[in-house]
């Protein structure tokens, strides 16, 4: 992994068998960024992408293997209980070029990722909401 920054942006590419979210929160920790947004793209060949059901306030989890590729990553970034929050969504790919989406909770490199996060001045804090049994943003 590694990464640069450029006033409020950071450029930042993960390597080959590391983890994109643990990767993610390395960097926020790192410089210290409390709220911002995160784009990127690259290929995995292990993901575990959910799904949130509302009547169960439960994840839903599916693993993909093999060849994929991430088309479209987005999310966000904020504290919770004083640590690095992300909350992300990603579109994969297939070889088949069959689109899958959801939660991302886990990700292997393949081969790259390459990723930008701005910075927002400022901080959003979460805390757990009992009725839809969702960490929910606080302001």
């Amino acid at each position: 992994m590694d990464f640069k920054k450029f006033e409020n942006k950071i450029f930042f590419r993960i390597d080959k068998g590391e983890e994109i979210v643990n990767s993610v929160k390395h960097i926020c920790k790192e410089l210290n960024i409390k709220t911002g947004t995160i784009t990127g793209l690259g290929a995995t060949d292990k993901i575990t992408i959910g799904i949130f059901n509302i009547n169960t306030k439960k994840y839903h989890t599916t693993e993909f293997t093999g060849d994929h590729e991430i088309s479209q990553l987005y999310g966000n970034i904020s504290s919770m209980s004083e640590d690095v929050y992300l909350h992300i969504h990603v579109t994969i790919c297939d070889i088949k070029h069959q689109s899958f989406g959801g939660h991302l909770n886990s990700a292997i490199v393949s081969a790259t990722f390459e990723g930008v996060i701005e910075e927002i001045d400022g901080k959003v804090n979460r805390s757990f909401d009992g009725e839809s049994g969702l960490n929910l943003i606080k302001f």
